[in-house]
């Protein structure tokens, strides 16, 4: 037996792991992104499985361009909600 343990791509960002198993299935659409592939391909050092749909492969690597973020951060800028230090 070999300890392993389970972790989301959005946490493994800046590591490296020996190996890496990453399950791709279209139930989880909204994560098919391809900047979100190519993060948990990349953090395998030796051995990256994929377990899963190639219609998901697919789709996410059709993904193209991450989406739109609605942070509101002009609207509060603009209204002075945050203040910005000028030097």
């Amino acid at each position: 037996m070999v300890p392993a343990f389970a972790t989301t791509i959005h946490k493994s960002q800046g590591s490296e792991y020996p190996a890496v198993v990453i399950p791709i299935v279209t139930q989880h659409f909204n994560m098919l992104a391809r900047n979100l592939l190519y993060t948990g391909v990349t953090r395998g050092k030796r051995l990256v499985v994929l377990i899963g749909q190639r219609k998901a492969i697919g789709m996410a690597v059709r993904g193209g361009s991450a989406k739109r973020r609605w942070t509101k951060l002009r609207e509060w800028l603009a209204s002075g909600a945050i203040n910005v230090a000028r030097s």
